[in-house]
């Protein structure tokens, strides 16, 4: 996999790319300013950025506003937001899209996790660490078929948002896989997601979220 960092710290920015290439990656550039980033991405073509969401020259929301620029001119290009900080504002848009993870550095703490978020990203999936799903919610605020989850459904779905598989969601919540399969048609089914739809699961999290799928 081809990728792109967007980091301001050298140390960080360094140290990231020596694990990706260690695991057999291949860092085809680096960026340490919002606007370098975006010339960068657009010269090497990669398969996934990773950004951090505070970078020059403002050092507020610059990596997000930039993430959410290059997918506008690159709509298939995954994006991990990696950062200390959640920021939602230009992150909405890019959770409706897919191919989009937002993972929290101090909470990133198993490296094989994190390589398998990357893979799974650039696949077309998403990631979000659950700090930043809590976030999402309390600014968009939950819609009407959500209440008909109960509170388990409820956890099973949070922790699709995670982009969790089924097996993930079984050992985190203690259950059997079956179990969680059970629930996943529940939720399904109480949402008015229909079996022929695509992407049930990405339209679940947005409906968790309190989002509305583009077309």
């Amino acid at each position: 996999m081809r990728l792109v960092i967007g980091e301001d710290s050298a140390l960080f920015r360094e140290g990231l790319a020596r694990l990706l290439e260690d695991a057999g990656h291949q860092v085809v550039g680096k960026a340490a300013d919002a606007d370098t980033l975006g010339e960068v991405v657009d010269h090497t073509q990669p398969d996934l950025v990773v950004v951090d969401v505070r970078m020059p020259p403002d050092l507020t929301d610059d990596g997000a506003r930039a993430a959410r620029a290059i997918r506008d001119r690159h709509p298939d290009l995954a994006i991990i937001l990696l950062s200390q900080h959640v920021e939602t504002r230009h992150s909405v848009d890019l959770v409706r899209q897919g191919g989009f993870g937002y993972l929290l550095k101090d909470r990133v703490l198993d490296v094989d996790d994190f390589l398998d978020t990357l893979e799974r990203v650039a696949s077309g999936g998403s990631a979000l660490d659950p700090e930043v799903v809590g976030t999402l919610l309390g600014g968009g605020g939950r819609r009407d078929p959500l209440l008909a989850l109960t509170p388990r459904e409820g956890e099973v779905l949070a922790l699709m948002a995670e982009g969790r598989t089924n097996a993930g969601i079984a050992t985190r919540l203690w259950l059997t896989e079956r179990t969680v399969e059970t629930h996943v048609s529940a939720i399904m089914s109480k949402l008015g997601l229909r079996e022929s739809a695509e992407h049930r699961r990405v339209l679940a999290v947005l409906t968790w979220l309190g989002l509305r799928p583009t077309s």
